[in-house]
C-alpha cells in the first residue's frame, strides 16, 4: 500500500486545517488507516484511527473534541480534520496502513508508513 499524506501548512492557535492522506486504490477497504504526528525532539504519538467500515473511531486524549478522522471510500482518501488548533499540535503528520479482516476494528499498530506533511500553530 502506499500512502501520500498532504495539507499541512502554518496556521495561528484557533485555525483548522484539515490534512488529506491518498491511499493506494488496490484493496483500500481493507485497511485500518491511523494518523500521527512527531514534533521535534519528541516520540512519535498516535493522533488517529478509523476502522475499515468507517463506524468505528479512535483518539488520542490530547486532540479528542478537536480532530475528527474520516473516511472517503469514492476517492481512496482519509482525512484528519483538525480544528482549535494550539501551538502543541505542531509537529509532522503521518498516516499509516494495517491490514486486518476486522471490519470494525481500529489499531494504534502499522505496518505502513507515508511521508509526513508539516503542521505549525503558531501562538
Amino acid at each position: 500500500v502506499q500512502l501520500q499524506a498532504s495539507g499541512g501548512g502554518l496556521v495561528q492557535t484557533g485555525d483548522s486545517l484539515r490534512l488529506s492522506c491518498a491511499v493506494s486504490r488496490r484493496n483500500f477497504s481493507t485497511w485500518v488507516i491511523g494518523w500521527f504526528r512527531q514534533a521535534p525532539g519528541k516520540e512519535r504519538e498516535f493522533v488517529a484511527s478509523i476502522s475499515r467500515s468507517r463506524f468505528n473511531t479512535d483518539y488520542a486524549d490530547s486532540v479528542k473534541g478537536r480532530f475528527t478522522i474520516s473516511r472517503d471510500v469514492a476517492n481512496y482518501r482519509v482525512y484528519l480534520q483538525m480544528n482549535s488548533l494550539i501551538p502543541e499540535d505542531t509537529a509532522r503528520y503521518y498516516c499509516a496502513a494495517k491490514y486486518t479482516q476486522l471490519v470494525h476494528a481500529t489499531t494504534r499498530n502499522y505496518d505502513f508508513w507515508g511521508q509526513g506533511t508539516l503542521v505549525t500553530v503558531s501562538s
